[in-house]
């Protein structure tokens, strides 16, 4: 799913309104209509009062359009609009005409200084705030920034519509901001809704519907996307009946050291539960009857030394490389990981400590292969590329760096973002805060080696790999919870998670 920025979304409303055509104050209605319903399901007593505090603008004259309906739908409603001498929008002005007549919306104008209006919020009224959306191209100041102030210390619900006021819709808070328990966007999320810094402003989101021209989006570029169930179903291949485990790869682990053998076996089980023909895991010999006791399925490889990596296996012998869970960063491992990459003309996934010796030796990325896939989190990602003022400066880096080394970056987080030598970056719908356990990693590390043993190209692998790891998480808190979710229980749900994501006949 494409996601764009500000200008492209009033670019898409402009081709909508042109092509249909429908004038930009039924598109508001439509817009105003998809709000109302998600409001509905969000807060379905009809006794509860609302508060709709409008802006001048257009985000006001949607604020003014929601009144009316949740009106029609029998709410009781009352509208703050802006304090006069304000210059309001046309479109504005015609929704303001369109409220009922007969008074059963009632309306106040906020006087230029908010201390009273503010203090006369009923304790149960949800506030609707449609103060400016994404109108504004300027932090809020004195007025404006004292209201949203004064809003947010309120003990109210507050839910925005289309975009918390003061924030921008492709950057981070910079000023006053509402904090919206819920927002409402239409037709795509906002690319600030994927930066964490926003969060507590945002609240849960969703997005509603609003019908724009799909030639619009079929045929407009941008760098950002979303991955949603669809596209993954567009990626997974079906098992032929006749297939053998041949046919799925033999994948190689290089991971564990001593005290470190549980990332080896996390790696291992993540491989195999998604689907690796065969496995080999090669570890120092202080992991032999761990990995043979718990990863029975997998083949042990053992190093020449006890407790750390000192060699690789010829990687030709395999299909796909993973390494780094738990290797540790000892001199003779990376000797050995410098070894791997130049013998290496396939992709390979690097997590873990093997980012880390990168990070050391900033001279191996001219032996990375095209197309292999990294995994940092976000401090192995600035020990790699450098610290980042905010997210949307470590998006572009990420994207940079991507296309300059030609290869895939995963970014662990919330929303996972996984960077592409094209310029794309696609965000994660998948995972949960449970998933913010040691090991998690470690698991998506065999995850991605085994779906590109099995032939997935690495892009596919990546956006494949890192839904089904987070869907596995989801699936996993169904019935633990986020405090009891471990490591070792994201393998055991990816069975379900592959499930999902199988066309049904």
């Amino acid at each position: 799913m494409k996601i764009f920025d500000t200008q492209l979304m009033r670019a898409w409303d402009a081709a909508t309104i042109a092509a249909e055509p429908v004038t930009s104050v039924a598109l508001m209605n439509r817009a105003a209509l998809a709000f109302t319903g998600r409001f509905r399901e969000l807060f379905p007593d009809t006794t509860q009062p609302i508060l709709v505090i409008c802006g001048s603008g257009n985000n006001g004259g949607d604020g003014l359009a929601v009144a009316r309906f949740l009106h029609q739908a029998a709410y009781e409603v009352t509208v703050w609009l802006p304090p006069a001498g304000l210059r309001r929008s046309s479109d504005f002005e015609a929704q303001y005409k369109a409220l009922p007549k007969h008074g059963g919306v009632s309306c106040f104008e906020y006087p230029a200084t908010p201390e009273t209006s503010v203090l006369e919020v009923p304790r149960a009224a949800v506030v609707i705030d449609a103060l400016f959306g994404t109108g504004l191209s300027r932090p809020l100041d004195d007025f404006w920034a004292d209201l949203v102030e004064r809003l947010n210390g309120l003990a109210n619900t507050i839910v925005s519509i289309d975009l918390p006021s003061g924030l921008s819709a492709d950057g981070v808070v910079s000023g006053p901001c509402i904090r919206a328990a819920f927002t409402i966007t239409f037709e795509r999320p906002k690319p600030a809704f994927f930066f964490a810094e926003n969060e507590s402003f945002v609240g849960d989101w969703s997005v509603v519907p609003i019908g724009l021209l799909p030639d619009f989006e079929q045929e407009t570029p941008t760098p950002y996307h979303l991955t949603v169930a669809e596209d993954i179903q567009g990626l997974y291949r079906p098992r032929r009946r006749f297939a053998h485990k041949g046919d799925f790869g033999h994948a190689l682990l290089v991971a564990g050291a001593y005290g470190k053998m549980g990332a080896a076996v996390l790696a291992a089980r993540g491989a195999l539960r998604a689907g690796a023909g065969l496995l080999t895991v090669h570890a120092p010999r202080c992991g032999y009857l761990v990995l043979q006791t718990a990863v029975p399925e997998a083949m042990y490889s053992a190093d020449e030394r006890a407790r750390c990596l000192t060699s690789v296996p010829d990687p030709g012998a395999f299909d796909a490389v993973g390494i780094g869970p738990g290797i540790g960063q000892s001199p003779e491992t990376a000797a050995a990981l410098a070894a791997l990459l130049e013998k290496t003309a396939k992709p390979v996934v690097i997590d873990a400590d093997a980012l880390n010796l990168l990070s050391q030796h900033p001279d191996w990325w001219a032996q990375i292969p095209a197309g292999s896939i990294l995994t940092p989190h976000p401090k192995e990602f600035e020990r790699l590329f450098g610290a980042c003022s905010d997210s949307p400066a470590r998006i572009r880096t990420l994207l940079e760096k991507a296309q300059t080394h030609r290869v895939i970056i995963v970014l662990k987080g919330a929303c996972t973002a996984v960077g592409l030598p094209n310029g794309q970056v696609w965000f994660n719908t998948t995972g949960n805060p449970g998933m913010a356990t040691g090991g998690s990693g470690d698991v998506l590390t065999g995850v991605l080696t085994a779906l590109l043993a099995q032939g997935y190209p690495p892009e596919d692998a990546a956006r494949m790999g890192v839904y089904l790891h987070g869907l596995a998480g989801d699936l996993a808190v169904e019935h633990l919870g986020m405090e009891a979710l471990v490591a070792g229980d994201l393998p055991k749900g990816l069975g379900r998670a592959f499930a999902r994501v199988q066309k049904k006949p």
